[in-house]
């Protein structure tokens, strides 16, 4: 696959409008191609937009919607192979075996997550039946449980381009909850996150979820 530089917003691609960079091979210590171009404020806020449009949407998805959209990120990740890892080594000078571990480990997060999503205990679902004859007063019927809060901002991590990043834990767990993500990934390793994004972006589609 080739690698544009492009920002994923609403999984469309498109260039950024600010300031562009490139990665450094800190082994070589030479740039890597292609550029990358930041993103402006405009571009920031449709992203964000869009993340809010789908909410209500993908925070009311069946959590077995939520569990598959989980693993298929994960399967998507795998099937990136040596291309990931090829580039995730020329970014950080990090070992093969590293990366590999890294990379197991955020496929790990993203299935445990899911396994978590299908068993629902975390919403803390509480129904407390009425009790009409209740004196002095009746008691209604009480329902309660934890619902998604919004959009989430994740930044990713200098020093772990896989596990703390695109597809990181923290992106693993709000998904799970069912709130939408922005990532501003790490200029350290654009390339890597690119190919992550990617992944997430074909996961989105695959799962026929809403885009943001």
């Amino acid at each position: 696959m080739t690698l544009t530089g492009e920002l994923f917003i609403a999984t469309q691609r498109q260039r950024g409008a600010a300031q562009a960079f490139q990665a450094i091979d800190p082994q070589r210590d030479c740039a890597l191609e292609p550029n990358f171009f930041e993103a402006d404020a405009s571009q920031i806020d449709a992203a964000c937009q869009s993340a809010a449009e789908a909410l209500i949407a993908y925070g009311q998805a069946g959590l077995d919607v939520r569990a598959r959209f989980l693993r298929q990120i994960g399967e998507n990740i795998l099937a990136l192979g040596d291309e990931l890892i090829e580039r995730a080594m020329q970014e950080t000078a990090l070992p093969r075996a590293r990366i590999e571990g890294e990379r197991g480990r955020t496929i790990g997060q993203l299935n445990l997550f899911a396994d978590v999503v299908d068993q629902g205990a975390f919403q803390g679902a509480l129904i407390e039946p009425a009790l009409p004859d209740r004196q002095p007063l009746p008691r209604p019927d009480l329902r309660q449980r934890l619902v998604p809060l919004g959009p989430v901002a994740i930044f990713g991590a200098s020093n772990f381009p896989l596990a703390f990043s695109v597809a990181g834990g923290d992106t693993a767990s709000a998904l799970a909850a069912g709130c939408p993500v922005v990532v501003k990934a790490h200029p350290a390793h654009p390339g890597t996150s690119e190919l992550v994004a990617r992944a997430i972006t074909q996961a989105v589609i695959q799962c026929e979820l809403p885009v943001g």
